[in-house]
């Protein structure tokens, strides 16, 4: 890797994320944390690294392959496991390494973030699984996923994250930009139910 973080981080993701289409989340999600954080005091690189990095353990040769295994699969706790030596070789700041690590642990909405750099990410990411994106994420996993055998799994995530994640943003600006996202994914769910109601399967 180069000496340039803001560069070797997003080649090292685009080589290692599988299947290809788990790569645009992050170049989304890190343009969010951007728009999220706009008028917060933060520290952007920080953010930055925590938003490529985030997910390295839920990548195909990362975590493992085996359906029982996967299912007990911790892909924070990897992610915080080889984070360091990759941000290393990247270039990034060795002193800024601890709170990398501590956004990644805090990322996922049901954890409680503890500095405006885990709030910001955790925002962000929240608006990934919401509206247009949200809907696009979450029905390519149907048939390829072991959670997600048939289209009504799909649509009962959907309905989980459209009732459970609004309430988890924590920034005026992040619920401003999910406003959109959360009438559109109310919109997709309601059509789906008006054309194939209980036979969606």
């Amino acid at each position: 890797m180069t000496a340039d973080f803001r560069t070797a981080l997003p080649a090292f993701i685009a080589q290692e994320a599988r299947p290809v289409d788990k790569f645009g989340h992050q170049p989304r999600l890190e343009a969010l944390t951007r728009e999220v954080a706009a008028g917060c005091a933060h520290d952007a690189d920080i953010v930055f690294a925590a938003a490529w990095l985030h997910d390295l353990g839920v990548f195909v040769g990362h975590r493992p392959e085996d359906p029982e295994k996967l299912s007990r699969w911790d892909h924070v706790a990897y992610a915080c496991q080889h984070a360091p030596r990759i941000l290393r070789d990247a270039g990034f700041p060795e002193e800024k390494i601890p709170a990398v690590l501590d956004v990644i642990r805090q990322h996922q909405p049901k954890d409680e973030p503890l500095t405006i750099e885990a709030v910001i990410l955790r925002d962000a990411d929240i608006l990934e699984q919401l509206g247009a994106v949200g809907i696009f994420r979450t029905v390519s996993k149907v048939g390829r996923d072991t959670r997600f055998a048939h289209f009504s799994d799909a649509a009962a995530a959907l309905r989980r994250a459209l009732d459970d994640l609004p309430k988890h943003i924590r920034l005026d600006s992040t619920r401003r930009l999910a406003e959109p996202r959360i009438r559109i994914l109310q919109a997709f769910l309601d059509a789906a139910d008006d054309e194939a109601g209980t036979r969606l399967l």
